[in-house]
Parts: C-alpha cells; sequence; structure tokens
C-alpha cells in the first residue's frame, strides 16, 4: 500500500518506524507520492530522486549558525522589494520524481507561481551550507541539480575552505560568478547591489 494511502491511520511512532525501515527496504521503487508523504510527517529532512529516499544528517550548530546569519541579510535585502525567501524544510522540485530541501531559497516576487505551498517548483536563487559528512553533495551532486532545475544562482558555502562560491546560470550548467575569501565581499550576479562580508558569515556567532 502506498504510503500516502495511510496517513489518515498511521499515528504512533512505531508504526513510523515501520515505514521508515519499509521505505529503506524499498529503495528504487519508492513513488512521488510516498516521498511528499513521508517528508510531510518525518522529523528529518528527506531527499528524493527517481524512488531512491536520501535522509539528511541533522544540521549542527555552526551549519544552522551560517544559515540563520545569511537568511536574515537576505531577508533584510530584500523584504521591500516583494520577494520571498524561505529556509528549510522546504522542498524544491527540481523535476518530477526529484525533490532536493535548499539551506535556503528565494524567488524575487512573492506572488511567483512557483511558489506553491507543499513544494517550490523552482526558484531563482538556492543557497546551501556544505554538510561535514559529505561535501560533495553540495559541492557536485547539487550544483547539477539545481542547473537542471534551471535555478538562475547558486551559493555554495562552505566552512569547511571557510570560502562562498557564486554560480550562475549560463544554458543549461553553471559558470563562477566567483569564490570568496575572507577579506572579501562575496556578490550576487542576480541581486544588484547585494553583497555579504565573508569574514562576518564564518565569525557569526
Amino acid at each position: 500500500m502506498p504510503l500516502a494511502y495511510q496517513s489518515t491511520v498511521t499515528t504512533s511512532q512505531e508504526e513510523l518506524d515501520s515505514l521508515w525501515l519499509n521505505a529503506a527496504l524499498r529503495q528504487g521503487q519508492r513513488s512521488e507520492e510516498d516521498y511528499l508523504w513521508l517528508s510531510d510527517h518525518a522529523s528529518a529532512l528527506i531527499e528524493f530522486t527517481d524512488g531512491y529516499i536520501e535522509v539528511l544528517p541533522i544540521p549542527t550548530d555552526r551549519h544552522q549558525t551560517i544559515l540563520l546569519f545569511l537568511y536574515r541579510l537576505f531577508f533584510a535585502a530584500i523584504e521591500m522589494c516583494g520577494a520571498k525567501v524561505l529556509i528549510a524544510p522546504m522542498r524544491l522540485r527540481i523535476r518530477p520524481g526529484k525533490y532536493r530541501e535548499p539551506d535556503l531559497l528565494l524567488v524575487r516576487s512573492a506572488r511567483d507561481t512557483r511558489r506553491q505551498d507543499r513544494f517550490w517548483t523552482s526558484a531563482d536563487l538556492v543557497l546551501e551550507v556544505v554538510s561535514h559528512d559529505k561535501s560533495e553533495r553540495d559541492l557536485v551532486e547539487k550544483r547539477g541539480d539545481y542547473a537542471e532545475g534551471g535555478v538562475p544562482e547558486y551559493w555554495i558555502v562552505n566552512p569547511l575552505s571557510e570560502t562562498i562560491t557564486v554560480l550562475r546560470l549560463a544554458g543549461d550548467a553553471y559558470v563562477e560568478h566567483g569564490t570568496f575569501g575572507r577579506g572579501a565581499q562575496a556578490t550576487s550576479a542576480l541581486l544588484e547591489g547585494f553583497a555579504v562580508s565573508v569574514d562576518a558569515v564564518f565569525d557569526a556567532e
């Protein structure tokens, strides 16, 4: 029985744990509806690609501190412009059958029809703080995914190297707008005049 059909009867932690195990055992066979139901009810962030479910690690204190610092900067820059910025959890559909959970996602108009209630179908800008467990997820895999989804700008904030890489979409692939280290200001190609002190990001407390 698809997970989605069990939402009205599954209430206990034991039943949820059973569904988690069932999902793990049936990797590659899950439907988009299964994923959406499971991520609605899970306490973890979950991503999905063509039947495969991936559970993301719980963010660390440093990860959350950096992310919330950046969220406040983006929010302050765009709040008077009618834009909208959110942080995870908020699903982003790359295409039917593929979903990611960006750390931060932004559209330049709050009325953008891609901004839907359960998930967004695209964004103008996404940002990831590189995870400590699997850096290639943010550095390589999601670079390809967000390009596939047509996201114009992708920020990679890397606490391991203390750099911020800003990528802009050129055709169907990203090119580097800039990689910014300590002492520099990371700038956006999309948001005119927006700049972030790299030192301030990585020194955030």
